[in-house]
């Protein structure tokens, strides 16, 4: 019997693994393969070499938080293990039905901590530090967001173009005795030198969900009574990520990612780097955290950032009645965020449509409009902001982790 719960749990660990890899290897290579730079199939790869250095290093920290300091790993019986898995699989189907990133790290942890509480075991000190965190990582990922969209994104932009190749960056002539690689023919210096930093981005992401995501899948299955060991937890993360990545990530390659598919370019690369960054630095310390949340919020404080332009700090921070329509932001500046004369750059979307042809940057761009200027930004400014979108993002961040706790402690009084 035992051996068969733990069968079911290496199963369940391998379909939550398999749907992390699909779905993130879309978030992170969705720019590249959108704008032709590599393939979906080189895509995958590259994801699970990076997911594993993710997860063979720093991941390592968050697999022991989650598997033997939350509670004893002593708790985590075969039928506990299972339970926890069922509960983090739940979130990615209530994530898909919805619509919204709801975050699997935190579910997991929830499902844990109703473990805990159950059987009394729970280290409500670390639980305090990881609450803290999450409280804590959002608002990072937003002030960030923010500041690099009011004070720094109008002058990346214009020194950063980014289009759709006609053909892929690099292919393969077979003219000659041995195949050799050769760039595109529309491909200048500029472009050769833009795509390798798409694509080191991409890998940066990877790695970073590696490092949060590998426990997420397997961590009830590492300590005492677990069937694997860290290495082997880690590596039927990996090979799970790569199922995914390999079979229904070519589907969301294609529609991107939510999160991000209408972001110009040079968004989705700064939301990538900024949540990537909060990610890795609090796995690093074993704290089990969202990339999700922490993208989705900087994609809003890049976008508030943005349309803030229009006004100083003064007035942002004493708005009169009238000012106050016109001062209300959202994530739509970041699309419509160029002056008239300068080019718009294409959103994730447009490229993995194929809806934008190749463009090339005017040999001199408008100069940047100060802050405060009346005609700062040509904004969509109702557009930007919808705070019933962000009412209910928020709401289910709060109340699947909640959920999750409630459940599991309700399963595991009944189990145990």
């Amino acid at each position: 019997m035992l051996s068969l719960l733990a069968v079911v749990g290496v199963l369940v660990a391998v379909f939550v693994g398999f749907n992390i890899g699909g779905s993130s290897t879309g978030v992170a290579f969705g720019p590249s393969v959108g704008s032709r730079i590599i393939r979906k199939a080189t895509a995958a790869g590259l994801f699970v070499v990076f997911a594993f250095l993710g997860a063979w290093t720093v991941g390592r920290n968050v697999i022991e938080t989650m598997s033997s300091s939350i509670v004893p790993a002593a708790q985590f019986s075969p039928v506990a293990s299972v339970a926890v898995l069922f509960f983090t699989g739940a979130s990615l189907l209530v994530s898909n039905l919805y619509g919204v990133p709801a975050s699997t790290s935190m579910t997991a942890v929830g499902a844990i901590v109703g473990l805990g509480l159950a059987t009394g075991t729970l280290n409500e000190a670390l639980m305090f530090t990881i609450v803290s965190a999450w409280v804590v990582a959002p608002l990072v990922g937003f002030g960030s967001g923010a500041l690099i969209g009011r004070y720094a994104y109008p002058y990346l932009e214009r020194r950063f173009a980014f289009t759709q190749f006609e053909s892929h960056l690099v292919s393969l002539d077979r003219s000659g005795t041995l195949p050799r690689p050769e760039f595109a023919d529309d491909a200048s210096l500029r472009d050769i030198a833009g795509s390798v930093l798409v694509v080191v981005i991409a890998c940066y992401m990877a790695f970073s969900a590696g490092a949060s995501n590998a426990a997420n899948a397997v961590a009830p299955l590492v300590g005492a009574n677990g069937p694997l060991t860290v290495d082997q937890g880690v590596l039927l993360a990996v090979f799970a990520f790569g199922l995914g990545g390999f079979t229904i990530a070519r589907r969301t390659l294609d529609t991107v990612g939510d999160d991000i598919t209408e972001l110009p370019i040079l968004a989705a690369l700064t939301v990538s780097v900024v949540g990537g960054t909060i990610i890795t630095v609090l796995s690093v310390l074993g704290i089990p955290a969202s990339l999700a949340v922490s993208t989705t919020c900087c994609i809003i404080g890049l976008g508030w950032g943005r349309a803030s332009r229009v006004a100083t700090v003064v007035e942002l921070a004493t708005p009169t009645p009238e000012d106050a329509a016109d001062i209300g932001v959202s994530t739509g500046a970041l699309v419509t965020s160029r002056a008239e004369d300068a080019p718009a750059s294409p959103t994730v979307g447009d490229l993995a449509r194929g809806d934008t042809p190749p463009t090339e940057p005017p040999d001199e761009l408008p100069d940047v409009p100060d802050i405060g200027e009346a005609d700062a930004a040509d904004l969509d400014r109702k557009s930007l902001f919808n705070p019933n979108a962000v009412t209910r993002i928020v709401t289910l961040w709060v109340l699947t982790p909640v959920l999750s706790v409630v459940c599991s402690y309700v399963v595991f009084l009944e189990l145990l």
